[in-house]
């Protein structure tokens, strides 16, 4: 089963986005899980996109104003959710941020 690792912090996780994940990357990609990924520039760089009545809408920043935003993910295929979340607890930012799991859904065969 492939599951989103959304890690999420306020302004503070910022500090620790250069620490590195202290060993986690690489403890999981021996286990061959992890199948991607990647850190994000802060929220005040994000573009956000809507359409209303055929109209293009654009945003400078983030999708929500909240306190925590989403700094980066990780696409990990693991046995079941159990799994998922010892992997996502074991992560650094689990200890001063937010790490939030969803199951991906998969595409039918052939479709992309």
């Amino acid at each position: 089963m492939k599951y989103l690792l959304m890690i999420a912090g306020d302004e503070s996780a910022a500090e620790h986005a250069n620490d590195g994940c202290g060993g986690w990357s690489e403890e999981m990609v021996e286990r061959g899980v992890v199948t991607g990924g990647a850190g994000l520039y802060p929220p005040t760089e994000a573009t956000t996109v809507r359409v209303r009545e055929n109209e293009l809408l654009l945003t400078d920043g983030p999708f929500a104003e909240t306190k925590e935003q989403i700094g980066g993910f990780v696409l990990i295929d693991c046995a079941d959710l159990d799994e998922a979340i010892e992997i996502a607890a074991k992560h650094p930012a689990a200890s001063y941020g937010t790490i939030e799991i969803r199951p991906v859904l998969e595409p039918p065969p052939g479709v992309v």
